[in-house]
């Protein structure tokens, strides 16, 4: 047989693998897949319907088919783009505060030499403890009548963290920041344990120092996990609900895109309008994962881009 011919074998094969393990990876999913879709499906079915019907709970007698005029009420509200604003404010600084600080912890408890159990589990302290919680001791330590941080210096003993729209997003994206850097660090750790440390030593030998190293190798070698880890933080950021809900309320101009979704559901009983901020905020949440995974890819770049 030629040359070309066992090329062509070869390929076929291969072709016919990739196949195969594709068709593998989508029945492994499958069971989870239908399992999410009977949970999901008929609550995101119903919110779609509610948000195109004018239901107002204050007003039972009155009702019906609206079409799209619920979602132009949405579009056309100021409120709505400064809640926008607020949300993508504090996740983008949230995300990218979190991002170097949970690579600088990942790279720590990577190379701890000594109690590297004792020092992970301290790391993941803070995401352990229910978010609602978290809030509430942030809430009471800035507040000026029970809180310490006040009382440290340089720090006027009267000042209102929660009376004021810049001091009030500075307490709750440290809230964020403080919560959930452990879960990013971990996501971190993982792509770091994957990486093999015979590049580190054939680097050393080149002469190549630390900052060198990290940009030339670990950071391109980590790109799937910093992905996953910004995918994750991003989407989760996004819906940031209860920091903003028990510290200020809403108030101050800090309401967040979930906040406004249960002012109108819960609040204000108008399930039409409500629903349809649900559903905005549902196709926000798909935009975003379809443009991490398209915009920045997940492929494992090769060895000789590493170096």
């Amino acid at each position: 047989m030629s040359t070309i011919a066992q090329r062509g074998v070869k390929t076929e094969e291969t072709s016919e693998r990739t196949r195969s393990e594709r068709r593998l990876g989508l029945m492994l999913c499958a069971p989870a897949v239908i399992a999410m879709l009977l949970v999901t499906a008929y609550p995101i079915a119903y919110a779609v319907v509610l948000s195109l019907q004018e239901v107002d709970l204050r007003f039972p007698d009155q009702g019906g088919f609206a079409g799209l005029d619920n979602y132009i009420t949405v579009f056309t509200s100021g409120l709505w783009w400064q809640t926008v604003f607020n949300t993508a404010f504090i996740t983008v600084v949230s995300v990218a505060i979190e991002l170097v600080l949970g690579m600088a912890l990942a790279l720590v408890m990577h190379r701890a030499l000594f109690a590297r159990g004792l020092v992970r589990t301290s790391v993941l302290i803070p995401y352990g403890i229910v978010t609602v919680v978290a809030a509430f001791a942030w809430f009471f330590a800035f507040d000026p009548a029970s809180g310490f941080v006040n009382g440290l210096p340089f720090i006027a003993e009267d000042f209102a963290w929660f009376g004021d729209r810049f001091s009030s997003f500075a307490v709750i994206i440290a809230a964020e920041v403080w919560k959930t850097t452990p879960f990013m660090a971990l996501l971190l750790l993982a792509g770091l344990t994957t990486i093999d440390e015979g590049l580190y030593e054939a680097a050393k030998m080149d002469g190549a120092n630390a900052v060198q190293r990290f940009f030339r190798i670990t950071l391109p070698l980590m790109k799937p996990a910093i992905l996953v880890a910004l995918l994750f933080r991003t989407l989760d950021a996004f819906r940031v609900f209860d920091s903003i809900f028990i510290m200020t309320g809403g108030g101050q101009d800090t309401e967040s895109v979930s906040i406004l979704g249960y002012f109108q559901l819960i609040s204000r009983l108008n399930l039409g309008l409500g629903s349809a901020v649900s559903v905005i905020i549902f196709l926000m949440v798909l935009v975003i994962a379809f443009v991490f995974v398209k915009g920045f890819g997940t492929a494992v770049p090769g060895r000789e881009e590493a170096k």
